[in-house]
């Protein structure tokens, strides 16, 4: 998917981004019933929740939820062929204690400590390390975690740290659930949403729109989902801007 990331034509890459949601709803239907509820609750309940209270938080509840919005996207890459034994050692872990253990871990964190953590890491934007540091003291709480709690708040300023994506971008294999790799990839994200904000004039790139792009393409292409063939001729990446330059849009 390195291509994608690559990609220097905004419109490429919107093109892609309108087509999110048909992914999520092709892999829900193939793969995952509950996937396109969850992802619905995630990207468009969610963050006006948190949005609307005067010190912004989530919930205890809302994090229980966030963690079964995320397992089971996670849960997407159990369908596909092991590439090894440890691949294979993974997928295992996954469908055994491994779920229930982070769900079992995350539901035993008080609603204070998860109000509290959650509203001072808020606050502490835009030092995103820090807002990691501080979501991280939560039980069950790891980077990938904190960063999806960070990304419904912030999106302008952060991504969610999901396989797909880390995967996507370029020296950032294979994917190490730390905060360091975690910043890694954000710094990438964030340069690539600017190099893009700098040829399309209506500069609405985010991290986190990148990251729901990069999802949308590798799973179309894995899961062999025909939702994105139409984009180039049968192959859900992006060959039009291989070798290209960027060029500016069209103001509507």
């Amino acid at each position: 998917m390195a291509a994608l990331f690559g990609c220097g034509e905004a419109e490429v890459w919107r093109r892609i981004y309108e087509k999110y949601w048909d992914v999520v709803e092709a892999t829900a239907k193939a793969k995952k019933p509950k996937l396109l509820q969850l992802d619905k609750w995630y990207q468009e309940e969610l963050p006006v929740l948190i949005l609307s209270r005067p010190k912004k938080h989530i919930t205890l509840s809302e994090l229980k939820m966030l963690m079964e919005w995320k397992l089971t996207f996670s849960e997407i890459k159990q369908f596909q062929k092991p590439r090894s034994s440890s691949c294979r050692k993974l997928s295992i872990k996954n469908r055994g204690k491994f779920r229930p253990r982070l769900q079992q871990l995350v539901a035993s964190n008080s609603e204070d400590a998860v109000q509290r953590r959650s509203r001072t890491a808020l606050g502490l934007l835009p030092d995103v390390p820090a807002a990691v540091a501080e979501l991280s003291g939560l039980k069950g709480v790891g980077p990938a975690t904190a960063s999806a709690v960070l990304a419904a708040a912030a999106p302008a300023l952060t991504a969610f740290m999901s396989d797909e994506a880390v995967e996507s971008v370029p020296g950032l294999q294979p994917v190490q659930y730390t905060a360091k790799h975690y910043a890694l990839y954000l710094d990438k994200m964030a340069a690539q949403a600017a190099k893009l904000n700098r040829v399309d004039p209506q500069q609405d790139w985010t991290p986190h729109r990148l990251e729901l792009c990069l999802w949308a393409t590798a799973t179309a292409t894995k899961l062999q989902l025909p939702v994105l063939e139409d984009l180039k001729g049968g192959d859900a990446q992006t060959s039009d801007c291989d070798q290209r330059p960027a060029k500016k849009l069209k103001t509507a």
